[in-house]
């Protein structure tokens, strides 16, 4: 297997509102959801870097394609980490996505390593990290 990801696929419980979410709040750009036309298909993808994709799939259909019970959903199984160039970068994604409806969990912050970050959750409970890391170089 080569060291790639290229979808992110998250488990969503309203697609619409997720894509408002991702799609207005965040300013993500999608086409919006395609696949309607197919029992389970229904899927709204968000272009990020690199060719990396970003899917929002209602949980009931993931559930349905990978052939796994529906479980209830949990915060704590994985973060989606977002790098930026700065902690002002950081402060700024943090405001856009609490006014886009995001729980803030934990504050921006000085870390102990040395960087500054905070963590947000999604509509669904998807966990979050901005981050910047003084040992990563980005373009701002």
């Amino acid at each position: 297997m080569k060291p790639r990801i290229s979808v992110l696929t998250l488990g969503v419980e309203d697609l619409e509102r997720s894509l408002a979410f991702y799609r207005d709040g965040l300013g993500l750009p999608t086409e919006g959801i395609v696949g309607k036309e197919f029992e389970h298909g229904a899927v709204a993808f968000f272009d990020l870097q690199a060719g990396v994709k970003l899917a929002l799939w209602s949980r009931k259909d993931l559930s349905h394609e990978a052939k796994v019970p529906l479980a209830p959903p949990s915060s704590t199984e994985m973060t989606i980490g977002h790098n930026v160039a700065s902690k002002e970068e950081v402060d700024q994604v943090m405001e856009q996505a609490r006014k886009a409806g995001a729980t803030i969990t934990d504050p921006a912050h000085e870390t102990f390593w040395g960087g500054y970050s905070g963590h947000f959750m999604d509509p669904d409970g998807h966990l979050w990290e901005v981050v910047w890391n003084p040992a990563w170089e980005l373009e701002a």
